[in-house]
């Protein structure tokens, strides 16, 4: 029970260090995420949009 009590607190200490270093990964991800978006769209504006001109 002894080396199970040591296991569980290696392992608690481990999750305590990442939780520690924050979201770092999860932040830049969305953060690639939402340019790729933002990007295409700016395509898609000035490829369909602009191209077409102005309808009257």
């Amino acid at each position: 029970m002894n080396e199970d009590h040591n296991e569980a607190s290696v392992e608690d200490d481990k999750v305590n260090e990442i939780v520690r270093n924050g979201p770092g990964g999860a932040i830049a991800l969305a953060g690639i995420s939402t340019a790729i978006v933002i990007g295409i769209w700016f395509w898609f504006y000035f490829a369909v949009f602009l191209l077409r001109g102005v309808i009257q």
